[in-house]
């Protein structure tokens, strides 16, 4: 379980393919803090930590992640959100993520607001029931706020700290991001769905 706010920003220092499968070494300041078998959110993505070498360690993404999500593109040199698990303890600061990426979505507008950034995304809208208006939305695993949505597009606004602190801050057009819609809104879907049949 996660909160969408991100602790740092790690680099992807090797990639390998085992199979169907894909390895990452990813280069993190959190190296000291974590163990071998802990969870972790990599742009949403909650991978498990299988092995520590000096300032690197090593997760594995399946057939099945690679599918849903932008894994598939990451490359030697990206850098990607990291957050820890959260403790049961901890000040829930963003909302509930699951670190299951639904979908993913793609930037078709970057909009510079003299003090925040404004992105739009279009996601497939079979999602549309998923998010709504001033919702949560988990976007390479950092919890943001929509609005202006549609249903198949939503903008969010993204503050100076927050941009410089994600690798939203290399975002351009085209690119594709990791979504994760709210737990909440899921099932209500799910309930009403069934209430329909």
């Amino acid at each position: 379980m996660f909160t969408g706010i991100i602790e740092e920003m790690g680099e992807i220092k090797d990639i390998s393919k085992s199979g169907s499968n894909r390895i990452f070494f990813i280069k993190s300041e959190l190296i000291h803090q974590i163990k071998i078998d802990e969870s972790i959110s990599h742009n949403g993505i909650c991978l498990t930590v299988e092995d520590i070498r000096k300032d690197t360690y090593k997760v594995t993404a399946i057939e099945e992640t690679l599918l849903k999500t932008n894994a598939e593109i990451w490359k030697q040199g990206d850098f990607v959100n990291l957050e820890r698990s959260m403790k049961l303890n901890d000040r829930l600061d963003g909302h509930i993520v699951q670190g299951h990426v639904d979908n993913t979505g793609v930037c078709i507008n970057k909009k510079d607001k003299e003090g925040s950034v404004e992105f739009t995304f279009k996601f497939n809208e079979a999602f549309a029931p998923l998010i709504i208006e001033k919702g949560s939305i988990c976007l390479n695993g950092v919890s943001l706020t929509a609005f202006d949505v549609t249903k198949n597009k939503f903008t969010v606004a993204i503050i100076p700290y927050t941009l410089k602190h994600t690798n939203l801050q290399f975002l351009k057009i085209n690119n594709v991001v990791n979504l994760e819609f709210d737990i909440l809104g899921k099932y209500v879907a799910r309930i009403a769905s069934l209430k329909s049949q």
